[in-house]
Formats: structure tokens, C-alpha cells, sequence
């Protein structure tokens, strides 16, 4: 166990990190609760796109979403925010979420993507069921996580 993994199971935090994963890119979020840590898995995602620091969240857009578990619920909150930037040419930093039940409703803010600003790297397809996941440790801390289609 890395001294990173340990101190996520100490402690609930809220953090993001990318993982390797063969032609495609993994993304984790972690919280003390399944809607910071879905918060941060989209932070995650943003960041294979474009440097987080670029993105301003100057509007925000409604999203709405159902899933009969938490996995599902994550795999369709990703797979919309993904629809969302692509439809609206946008990029968002922060989000704002609440899980009641197999219901999601949050607020993504962001902005309109300028390519020499935000320098996208890649465009990411859709979120995947492979290694899909969304539990809590025993320390409390939530891991949301999926392998994006790049």
C-alpha cells in the first residue's frame, strides 16, 4: 500500500487522481461522502482534457440524472457531463452535487472552451463500466471511480 492509499483510508478527504489504464485514462474521486466524491471523479475528468487551473466557473448548467445503484448513478453523471461539454463547447471546474435515492441533480460550472487558453489535449468518448466502482473504505471515505474512453 502506497503512503498515498494509506492516508486516504485514515481520513475522508476530497481529492482527484488519474490512473493508467492500457489506450485509455482511469479517473478517481474521493470524499467523505458519494457526492464529494462523484464531485471530484468529474474534476478528475476535466482534468484529462484540459489543465484545471485554465477553467474558470464563471456558469453553471443543470444536470439531472438516475441510476439504479451508485455505480450506475456514476456512470450516467459522467457520461452526461461528457454530452454536456461536447454539446455546449464547454469546460467545467466545479461542481455541486446531491444524491437523494437513484436520483442526482447538481450544478456544473464552467465555461466556454477557447482552444488557445485551454489547450485541449484529448476528447473523451464516454465513461466506461470497466473497473467501475463507487464504495467507502473503512476509514469513511468514499472512492468513485471508472476508465474514460479516449
Amino acid at each position: 500500500m502506497t503512503a498515498q492509499e494509506h492516508a486516504r483510508q485514515r481520513a475522508p478527504v476530497c481529492a482527484w487522481e488519474h490512473f493508467p489504464h492500457q489506450a485509455d485514462v482511469g479517473v478517481r474521486g474521493f470524499g467523505p461522502a458519494p457526492e464529494r466524491a462523484f464531485e471530484q471523479v468529474a474534476r478528475a475528468m476535466t482534468a484529462v482534457v484540459s489543465d484545471l487551473q485554465r477553467v474558470r466557473p464563471r456558469c453553471g448548467v443543470a444536470i439531472h440524472c438516475r441510476g439504479s445503484d451508485l455505480e450506475l448513478l456514476l456512470y450516467d453523471w459522467l457520461n452526461t457531463l461528457i454530452f454536456e461539454m461536447a454539446t455546449r463547447h464547454m469546460l467545467f471546474s466545479r461542481f455541486e452535487v446531491s444524491i437523494r435515492g437513484s436520483e442526482l441533480t447538481a450544478t456544473a460550472h464552467g465555461e466556454t472552451l477557447e482552444v488557445a487558453r485551454h489547450q485541449p489535449r484529448v476528447e473523451i468518448k464516454g465513461a466506461t463500466f470497466t473497473e467501475l466502482r463507487v464504495a467507502r473504505n473503512a476509514a469513511g471515505t468514499w472512492l468513485a471511480q471508472c476508465v474514460l474512453d479516449v
